[in-house]
């Protein structure tokens, strides 16, 4: 202990970092301040959790289109504790992303973007930015099946841009497809470039939030006033400020520890996500969807009226910034109590809904192709050997039941075809069948005369109601 203090008298002659700490650890704060203040430090925990554990990661994961996924394969079955590491990442990536959000909200609720904490907010938004691009870089290094699909689905999404689709789809693949280059530059803006700009805004947003001082919980009938503001504040710390050691960090302490524990014991008992099949571009045999903090908007794309995807890519993400980075200057004073603000809970409820609608209808996805879809039943084709239950095997084999339903079997992406027959004349079914209509490719190549006319009469002897029909779902 001895020659450990002699260490520590030296280092702190030499650097003065109990001067350091103790300014950091003693620096006086508002009285009052609850439990709502400690989702910023459990973000912080959350990050570092991710720096840790995608460190260790790192050392046996092999960032290349022909290793990538052998290398997860043995961390997950083979390296020790290999597969917890994993899991750690993951719920710790989900655990950041909640946690920014909630204190995304809680900042707005309060009203702490007001003056003089401008640049709080505005360093604060570039990290959630920052947060959901690690997020989205993060599940490509998968490098499985869904992982490249969502990242081509992700680049036929941006593609729809107006003017500068092209740049930003070959951005995102690195190239005209995706391959090694994908990998590597979505490796190099996950380990590298993202957690740079992490890194250096977490200490600006520290430095600001010592600056400009811890916000005071917010009170009814006490707007704030930029002119005589920060000399009210400063009388505030005077009289009633406590030290944020302990009486503060504590509660930061105790919730930190709950976020590492919660995310080792669903990493020890869940586990990571599996992995899907091994990457296979020539396969499309897949439902690609992202993981469950982007699912609302993964619904959100897919929900729009056909046309619109391409403005919304663009102007929604625009708009949205334009927002977080004007509200300080165009909001900058007045009430900061949520009771006095009931807008702000407004915006909140509506945001939090329009998200969570929005998750549950990604999670169903019913505008997606259902590869699992069996064949029909003997009942439903009327036989097994005459031309209706020949065009039922077709309905099956040409890839039809992906996306259209008979009798509650197939996929909901198209329109169910149960009563088709009571909507569309055989002419017109021939006509949508060889042309094709709106995300339903021409089968014109693919069906013989034959095949064409014993799937019309399938299709022509779907006139009755069945009990397990289920209604029409428009494809977009």
């Amino acid at each position: 202990m001895k020659q450990l203090k002699t260490l520590w008298d030296y280092l702190d002659d030499r650097t003065g970092v109990s001067t350091l700490l103790g300014a950091l650890a003693w620096h006086l704060v508002p009285p009052n301040i609850g439990w709502p203040y400690v989702l910023g430090s459990a973000t912080l925990v959350a990050f570092i959790i991710q720096v840790v554990t995608g460190i260790a990661l790192a050392t046996a994961y092999v960032p290349s289109a022909a290793d990538a996924y052998q290398s997860l394969q043995f961390v997950t079955q083979q390296a020790l504790f290999g597969k917890v590491l994993r899991g750690i990442h993951f719920f710790g990536a989900s655990a950041m992303v909640l946690l920014i959000g909630l204190h995304v909200i809680r900042t707005f609720l309060m009203g702490t973007y007001k003056f003089p904490r401008e640049m709080n907010w505005l360093s604060g938004s570039v990290l959630l930015f920052a947060t959901l691009a690690m997020a989205f870089t993060g599940q490509l290094l998968r490098w499985d099946q869904n992982a490249i699909w969502s990242v081509v689905v992700a680049a036929e999404q941006v593609g729809r841009a107006p003017l500068i689709g092209d740049l930003l789809a070959r951005f995102t693949l690195a190239g005209d497809a995706v391959g090694g280059a994908t990998l590597s530059r979505f490796f190099a803006f996950h380990v590298f470039f993202i957690p740079a700009i992490i890194f250096t805004f977490v200490g600006i947003h520290l430095y600001l939030v010592l600056r400009n001082g811890i916000s005071e919980p917010p009170e009814s009938n006490r707007p704030v006033d930029p002119v005589t503001y920060r000399a009210w504040y400063q009388n505030l710390l005077k009289q009633r400020g406590v030290p944020f050691w302990p009486d503060v960090a504590w509660r930061d302490l105790i919730f930190g520890v709950g976020v590492l524990t919660s995310v080792v014991l669903l990493a020890w008992i869940v586990g990571p996500p599996p992995l899907d099949k091994p990457p296979d571009p020539s396969i499309i045999e897949a439902q690609p969807r992202p993981d469950w903090y982007f699912l609302w908007y993964f619904a959100l794309l897919a929900l729009l009226p056909h046309g619109t995807e391409q403005y919304v890519i663009v102007f929604a993400p625009l708009a949205f910034g334009a927002l977080l980075l004007l509200l300080p200057f165009i909001a900058n004073q007045g009430e900061r109590s949520p009771f006095r603000r009931p807008w702000a809970w407004v915006v909140v409820l509506i945001a939090v809904g329009v998200v969570g609608t929005l998750g549950i209808a990604g999670d169903q996805a019913p505008w997606s192709p259902d590869f699992s879809a069996p064949p029909l039943s003997a009942q439903t084709a009327h036989g097994n050997s005459n031309p209706v239950a020949e065009g039922a095997q077709l309905f099956h084999d040409k890839g039809c039941e992906l996306c259209h339903a008979v009798d509650g079997v197939g996929g909901h992406r198209g329109p169910d075809l149960t009563q088709v027959a009571k909507r569309l004349t055989p002419d017109e079914m021939t006509l949508v069948i060889y042309n094709g209509r709106l995300n339903m490719p021409s089968f014109a190549r693919n069906l013989t005369p034959d095949e064409l006319d014993a799937l019309i009469a399938f299709l022509r002897s779907r006139q009755s109601t069945s009990p397990a029909a289920q209604p029409d779902i428009v494809s977009k």
